[in-house]
């Protein structure tokens, strides 16, 4: 083999324990030194067999940048014959096929691939793959991994934007129609009915397997219309597996399926649920007090839709309002609810696509008076009855079959009365609050509990007030 020709390493480089340290702990930095030491290959085999840059390759080396993209790993993994599992994923489809000759060279990627439809259908193939296999130790190490932010997250959303690149690369001609589209299309939808309702990732799995078949099927020639159908369900589907591995604590995890959901809605060609995909993210960066981030993600969504869908404006002004919110800039927040108001008042229900018809007045009304509590908790006085009633309007509107929202308006309204001092009100739904969240799997409602119980501690002479903070200890540890 020449420089450029990319190989397998020797099994005895892979059984080294400082290899498989190195590759478990995703700290390429060192295992590509290690590799470049113990198995000969130099920083252009790497890069050529990674499909990657020699600068890249060198950056990566010095320290100066981590590996943290799913895509790349899977690409280190198949270029360099690493087994899916020294890497925490799950077997690559060359380890089942002993005697398999090494791949062809390849080029290093271009900047546009990750939005070409194939990438995405390869990406969707092998992040489904990982994650039905994943086993117990894998999760826990996925629960740790922290997600992209800031430049690295920022610059490489830029392209969606952009027309999807085609491909002319023949494949096997696909065997559905549009009436299996529509079956799977529905499957999304219940799917989706139960994240809303109940949250957590209770399903997961099964949205996932949804998806890695609706990516099996992309991997064939369909039809125009049947192509685009698909990536339109793979967008939904993934956008769902996001959010709920969001709901149960797996940050990275998240990301990479909303990577996934948007680089699918581009494919499909649906700038709408782009935006709405978009809006998810810049939700994670909120909770992970990025908000600037949050505020350049949503800017981007805003600059990717047609005036024409005023629901899903709407939606954007209040992730706009939250990011102004969490800056401490209570008049822009103002403004930007103000113009939520206005975008929804313009909404025809029959225009718009269903999965934004959850964003009614009740949930404005939600979401205003939880950015409110936000402010509230620096400024109790400014903010919080102004928070109450519109959390108190909330509950009124949706009711408990809200499940997982009807949990966090009762958690809401808990704090916004302890926070004016009305420690009766405030007993009385923290009580509520923990009856709902124990009908929820959303360990997003378990942490707003959390967040009751500080209020409790201190209180101690009020008997009411213990009991309520024994009943959030028993939640929170059951």
């Amino acid at each position: 083999m020449d420089a450029t020709t990319p190989g397998p390493l020797a099994r005895e480089v892979l059984e080294r324990d400082d290899v498989k340290r190195a590759l478990e702990e995703h700290d390429f930095a060192a295992a590509f030194s290690l590799i470049k030491k113990w198995g000969g290959l130099s920083q252009n085999r790497i890069a050529a067999a990674c499909q990657l840059t020699p600068g890249k390759v060198s950056t990566i080396i010095s320290g100066q940048q981590q590996v943290t993209s799913f895509d790349v790993i899977c690409r280190i993994a198949d270029g360099l014959r690493i087994p899916g599992r020294l890497v925490g994923l799950a077997d690559r489809p060359w380890e089942k096929e002993p005697g398999t000759p090494d791949p062809p060279p390849a080029a290093p990627a271009s900047d546009d691939a990750p939005w070409r439809p194939t990438a995405t259908v390869h990406l969707a193939a092998d992040l489904t793959r990982s994650d039905l296999v994943m086993d117990r130790r894998t999760a826990t190490r996925t629960l740790a991994n922290a997600a992209l932010s800031g430049a690295p997250l920022l610059d490489s959303l830029e392209d969606w934007l952009q027309p999807s690149p085609r491909t002319d690369q023949k494949r096997q001609s696909g065997r559905i129609g549009l009436r299996e589209v529509q079956e799977l299309e529905a499957t999304a939808r219940a799917f989706r009915a139960w994240d809303h309702r109940f949250g957590g990732g209770l399903r997961r799995k099964a949205v996932v397997g949804q998806l890695n078949e609706a990516a099996g099927y992309l991997e064939d020639d369909q039809t125009p219309a049947v192509e685009r159908g698909l990536f339109g369900v793979m967008a939904h589907l993934g956008g769902i597996a996001a959010t709920m591995a969001w709901d149960s604590g797996q940050q990275k995890q998240a990301q990479n399926y909303y990577m996934l959901a948007l680089r699918a809605a581009h494919a499909a060609g649906d700038r709408a649920f782009g935006a709405n995909v978009l809006a998810g993210m810049a939700r994670q960066m909120l909770y992970l007090d990025r908000p600037q981030d949050a505020l350049e993600l949503v800017h981007l969504a805003q600059r990717g839709i047609s005036p024409s869908v005023a629901r899903v404006r709407a939606m954007l002004h209040t992730r706009e309002a939250w990011a102004y919110a969490a800056m401490g800039r209570p008049a822009a927040f103002r403004r930007a609810t103000g113009e939520a108001t206005e975008a929804l008042a313009e909404a025809d229900t029959d225009d718009e696509p269903y999965w934004i018809a959850y964003f009614d007045k009740s949930e404005l009304a939600g979401v205003t008076g939880g950015r409110l509590l936000d402010m509230a908790r620096q400024d109790p006085q400014s903010h919080a009855e102004d928070a109450a009633t519109h959390i108190r309007s909330a509950l009124t509107q949706r009711g408990a079959e809200a499940g997982r929202s009807h949990a966090l308006d009762l958690i809401g309204l808990a704090e916004c009365h302890f926070l004016t001092g009305d420690l009766k009100s405030a007993v009385e739904y923290t009580h509520r609050s923990v009856d709902a969240a124990a009908r929820t799997q959303s360990s997003r409602v378990r942490t707003q509990l959390a967040q009751l119980y500080p209020y409790t501690v201190g209180r101690s002479a009020s008997r009411t007030v213990s009991e309520a903070r024994k009943r959030i200890r028993e939640a929170l540890s059951s």
